[in-house]
Formats: structure tokens, C-alpha cells, sequence
């Protein structure tokens, strides 16, 4: 807001962006600041122990739900959509082409931009859930992303546990900095014409 031209790139996680500083994603989404946002979503509390996060799925372990989750998950990327957020596209670590394409149109985009990156905890979240490689968990990426393209011909029995990719969302609408800055020079218009009239 100090200072429009620069181009911010927020990097975050899912439990950051979905539980500590929920309040700050969906109002940030709300106002329509010009930014990018790129949330590494692991389905986990990957950095400090493995606890589950609004995004574990249910029925998952980690080391707070040691008997299973029973928390219904956090889509992120609707919720993005539903608070606001201009553009909102979703990719995997799998799919290194099509993360790096969603991400630069993220960048080129006027307004509040979300990407959400599924990548894999193996440690915390693929050890307790039957991953046992890394790559293991890059596969079960490849076997259940579906584009959005195709996902939208697919009856939604089909779609059952697996998960849209590409750009997700996208529209125009007037970016909050802009917005300030017009309402800031009305005033400055108007301070101006007051001191005129008192001269």
C-alpha cells in the first residue's frame, strides 16, 4: 500500500494460511491488493511436528490425531474463490510445467492472486499415512489431479477424492491500492479548494 509499484510475493503455508493467519488470507483476498500469494499446501504442520491442519484430510493420521482425523478439511482454493480473490489457480509439484505456467500468470495478474501448490510431507504426513517414498506421494499427485478443463465433464462420483488443477479462477475487478490512492487524491483536491477559499 506504501508503495503500489513494487511486486509482492507472499510464500505460505497451509496451516499458516488456513488456521494462524486465516483472518489475514481472507481479508487480503477480500480487499484486492495487486499481489501474489503462493500457499505450499502438505496437508500438514510440516515444520514444527506434524500436526494436522485444517487441510488434512479426514480420516488421515498425524501426530495430534494419532487415532485419525476427524476434522472435515479446508478447500483452499474456494475458499480463496468465496473471499474474494481475483485469481486463484491450484498445481502440484508433479506437474512442474504447468506449477511454473500458473504461477507467472498469477504474477501478470492485476489483483490479489492465490496459487496453491500440493506438495507432499513425506516425513510427517507420508509416513503415518501409507506413503512410504517421496515419490510415492508424487504419484498419488499424477493419479488424482484433474484438469479443470476435464474435470468439468466428469460426473462428481468421478471426481470423489481427487482434486482440480490449473486455473481455477479468474476476473477482473477494481485493485484496492488504486482504489486508495483515487479517494486519497479526492482528498488532497478538496483540501486544496479549502485553502483557496480561505486565502
Amino acid at each position: 500500500l506504501a508503495n503500489p509499484r513494487l511486486n509482492v510475493i507472499v510464500v505460505s503455508g497451509d496451516g499458516d494460511c488456513a488456521a494462524i493467519g486465516g483472518n489475514h488470507f481472507i481479508h487480503a483476498c477480500r480487499r484486492n491488493i495487486d499481489m501474489t500469494l503462493i500457499i505450499f499446501n502438505n496437508n500438514i504442520y510440516g515444520m514444527t511436528g506434524g500436526q494436522h491442519s485444517p487441510t488434512t484430510p479426514g480420516g488421515s493420521y498425524s501426530t495430534t490425531t494419532p487415532h485419525q482425523n476427524i476434522d472435515p478439511q479446508f478447500d483452499l482454493s474456494k475458499l480463496a474463490i468465496g473471499a474474494g480473490a481475483t485469481f486463484v489457480a491450484r498445481e502440484t509439484t508433479y506437474n512442474i510445467f504447468g506449477l511454473d505456467k500458473v504461477i507467472t500468470e498469477a504474477f501478470k495478474h492485476k489483483g490479489f492472486s492465490v496459487v496453491e501448490v500440493m506438495v507432499g510431507c513425506p516425513v510427517y504426513y507420508g509416513r503415518k499415512n501409507g506413503f512410504k517414498t517421496a515419490f510415492s506421494l508424487l504419484d498419488w499427485q499424477r493419479k488424482n489431479a484433474v484438469r479443470i478443463d476435464r474435470s468439468q465433464a466428469m460426473k462428481p462420483e468421478e471426481l470423489e477424492g481427487k482434486f482440480t488443477t490449473g486455473v481455477l479462477h479468474r476476473k477482473e475487478a477494481p485493485e484496492y491500492t488504486q482504489l486508495y490512492y483515487t479517494l486519497a487524491d479526492s482528498f488532497d483536491k478538496s483540501v486544496d479548494n479549502l485553502s483557496m477559499e480561505n486565502e
